[in-house]
């Protein structure tokens, strides 16, 4: 069955959809000895794909996991060739390469998506599609409303980067500081942390509970679960794939363009009524005598 080059390149593994664009547009891959152009469809069955060169892999089984990352762990793929930091992955068994959706930052602790779904990883990582993710954040101190509206708004951020609104829960006030629950639809570098210091309450935790629909519920640190064919297919529905639906559109099956009244059916002998002209009439009405006149 043929596919677009770029989601066959992204089905077996090698990079997201986007990417393998990039690598279209750039002349890298080439099908039958012809390079490839941005749109063409081939079959992986009849057809001789080629990424620099090597002939592209069968399609791997899909596998999607899901990781409580603890502290003390980054969720690359690649360490530090100076530092050694472990990484999720070796949290992990899999017979297949794996890849992390997002990114949590060393200290940072909570859910992690492990999959080999180049698709679904692009849907859920490229800004374009806004799709939520859920953090349970202490931060230090008292915080009060004043200070989580200025969050809520949108702030700027020392490099100049200006966030958009996010929803910002208050949960509840501790003897270690104050705990919200912080969902946002972008993934600026450590936004929430420098956020977080120019409100003046530095960050103490931040906990990812979900990806979208994935919540990461009472899975224990360090541990790791496949994800249920519900939760695949939730995902993958949400991401929109296959359903042909545009970035951040809105469904909106019965709407009308502004100022258009919704049609009525009309009952039986009914006769449509005619609406008033917006011209002005070239008819001039009689004036009608005053009474004092």
């Amino acid at each position: 069955m043929e596919e677009r080059i770029q989601k066959l390149i992204a089905q077996a593994g090698i990079t997201s959809r986007r990417a393998a664009e990039e690598m279209i547009i750039q002349g890298r891959v080439s099908v039958n000895g012809t390079v490839a152009t941005l749109g063409q469809k081939a079959d992986p069955e009849t057809d001789d794909i080629r990424v620099d060169g090597k002939a592209l892999p069968r399609p791997e089984k899909h596998r999607y996991i899901i990781v409580h990352k603890p502290r003390g762990y980054i969720s690359s793929t690649v360490e530090d060739e100076q530092i050694y930091v472990p990484t999720v992955l070796e949290l992990v068994n899999s017979d297949v390469r794996l890849y992390p959706v997002g990114r949590l930052d060393v200290n940072s602790e909570g859910l992690v998506l492990l999959t080999n779904d180049g698709e679904l990883t692009n849907r859920l990582t490229h800004p374009r599609y806004g799709h939520e993710k859920t953090y349970k954040v202490l931060l230090e101190g008292h915080v009060n409303d004043e200070k989580l509206n200025r969050w809520r708004s949108g702030m700027t951020l020392p490099d100049g980067f200006r966030t958009g609104p996010a929803k910002v829960i208050l949960l509840e006030g501790s003897r270690d500081g104050t705990w919200v629950r912080v969902v946002l639809r972008e993934g600026h570098k450590r936004q929430i942390r420098e956020i977080a210091d120019l409100l003046g309450h530095p960050v103490k935790r931040i906990i990812r509970t979900h990806i979208g629909s994935l919540a990461l519920g009472d899975l224990p640190p360090g541990k790791w679960r496949e994800l249920t064919h519900d939760e695949v297919r939730a995902l993958r529905d949400n991401a929109g794939i296959g359903k042909q639906r545009r970035p951040n559109q809105q469904r909106s099956s019965a709407a009308k363009p502004e100022g258009q009244r919704p049609t009525r059916r009309l009952s039986d002998g009914e006769r449509p009524s005619r609406r008033p002209s917006s011209r002005p009439s070239s008819r001039i009405a009689p004036r009608r005598p005053r009474r004092d006149e």
